[in-house]
């Protein structure tokens, strides 16, 4: 069995900047939602799961709040186009066979982190979809990341890739248990964690000589670069927070359990829906997909 995980938000913002000035008859704007559609069909097709939910964030969590309350404060507040296409498509969710997954003030990567965690535990695959660093943190014999850049891409004629442990161990120079050591050490500027100067590459190879940050910081004297070792011990407080802060908080319980997230489409439903958008290819795509798969074409639209 296999559990794709889909990163609501980010692929609804990505689809809506990937693809401009596309909007019904009616000059409602569609582009978020073509994109996000044909993403999640997409994923269907290359990965072929029996279950799947797109999660979705629900406010802040307050213990980063507490800890940081500049946290995310320098986000952007969301394209005024894109407000009905987010609503739109989490109607769309449960028609394209997926579970909308959510709970107030949760971000969608601790709740992917315990469906992760949790189906893997049931002995289910686990695929998370998203671009998100803190989840790389997950990855292992259970569970992979899903992307499409380019620069993950074995080669030019891959379509997709499934990153395991190597791959993202090549990315960060250092095994997924040890990149939130590694953000530790260097923030994360989209979301407003700062740094303490480092960059990447040198952040990652102080945890990789020390095999993690604990050990790192009971030895800083042992750094031989001084600026570096003048920069651990004066921000010593803003490590140990940076790295509660990219800790996943995996012990929520779950609001839908793992085995109730079986993807079924309901066609009658998408087409009708898709027929409001006047997507004109990806609508014919899934009419045949019904038809193969012996479903009505009738239904009432969102």
């Amino acid at each position: 069995m296999k559990l794709l995980l889909i990163d609501g938000h980010y692929y609804v913002y990505r689809s809506f900047f990937a693809i401009q000035n596309l909007s019904n008859s009616r000059g409602e704007p569609t582009n978020a939602i073509f994109g996000f559609t044909k993403t999640v069909r997409r994923m269907l097709k290359d990965l072929q799961p029996e279950l799947g939910a797109v999660v979705w964030d629900e406010g802040l969590p307050q213990k980063r709040m507490e800890l940081q309350p500049a946290y995310k404060e320098t986000r952007k507040e969301m394209p005024t186009p894109m407000i009905p296409q987010l609503d739109f498509i989490q109607k769309l969710t449960p028609l394209l066979g997926f579970r909308n997954i959510a709970l107030a003030n949760t971000e969608a990567d601790d709740l992917m982190g315990c469906y992760a965690l949790a189906a893997c535990k049931q002995g289910v695959e686990v695929v998370l979809a998203t671009n998100d660093k803190d989840l790389f943190q997950l990855v292992g014999p259970c569970v992979k990341v899903y992307t499409t850049a380019k620069a993950d891409l074995a080669s030019p004629k891959d379509q997709f890739a499934l990153l395991g442990e190597p791959e993202v161990t090549a990315k960060w120079d250092v095994p997924p248990r040890l990149i939130g050591d590694v953000l530790a050490l260097t923030g994360d500027s989209v979301d407003n964690i700062p740094g303490i100067g480092l960059g990447r590459k040198t952040a990652a190879a102080l945890i990789r000589e020390h095999n993690g940050l604990e050990s790192l910081l009971a030895n800083i004297s042992k750094v031989k670069n001084q600026r570096t070792r003048e920069k651990l011990v004066s921000a010593r407080n803003q490590i140990s927070q940076n790295r509660k802060m990219v800790e996943l908080d995996c012990d929520m319980k779950l609001p839908v359990q793992v085995e109730e997230l079986r993807i079924q489409p309901d066609y009658p439903k998408l087409i009708a829906a898709l027929e409001k958008c006047e997507f004109k290819s990806l609508l014919q795509e899934v009419r045949d997909e019904a038809v193969r798969a012996g479903a009505g074409v009738q239904g009432s639209l969102l």
